[in-house]
């Protein structure tokens, strides 16, 4: 499995959104959904998961598709932090579930993303929920640049 920095904020955290950013560039097109890339890194810096939307269905979001990788039971997630450039959805049309909710049916304590979701689709308040339901949550807006240039044919 892949592994790299502990996650720990300051360019270790750089270093895990340049790759989601770099696996959100392996998402088919859509013009109704964003491109995003996830990864879920442990505390010691092993990757658990990684995903990218539309990855295995065409209605996957990113961070379903690497916390799939993940067992549900893996006791690594309660030191882990998942990475995804764009901030976690809190609706979807696709799923029952956002990715806020399956975020928080998990012990993940860290979120850290790069670019706020843009009320394009709907209204995202996943940091929000994120964050009153007890978890860490970190946005890296001087990393979105690399975001918005993968979803340039959505937001121009």
């Amino acid at each position: 499995m892949r592994a790299g920095p502990p996650p720990a904020g300051g360019e270790a955290d750089a270093h895990w959104l340049r790759r989601t950013v770099e696996l959100s560039r392996s998402c088919p097109p859509s013009d109704t959904a964003f491109s995003v890339g996830c990864v879920v890194v442990a505390d010691d810096g092993t990757v658990l998961g990684e995903g990218y939307s539309r990855r295995d269905d065409p209605g996957d979001h990113a961070e379903e598709a690497a916390l799939r990788e993940v067992a549900a039971d893996d006791p690594r997630l309660a030191g882990a932090t998942l990475y995804s450039s764009l901030e976690p959805c809190s609706s979807r049309s696709s799923r029952p579930r956002s990715c806020s909710a399956l975020v928080l049916a998990t012990p993940v304590p860290r979120v850290v993303f790069a670019w706020r979701e843009p009320a394009l689709f709907v209204d995202c308040d996943g940091a929000e929920r994120l964050r009153a339901a007890g978890r860490t949550v970190v946005e890296r807006p001087d990393l979105a640049s690399g975001v918005r240039e993968v979803n340039a044919h959505l937001v121009g």
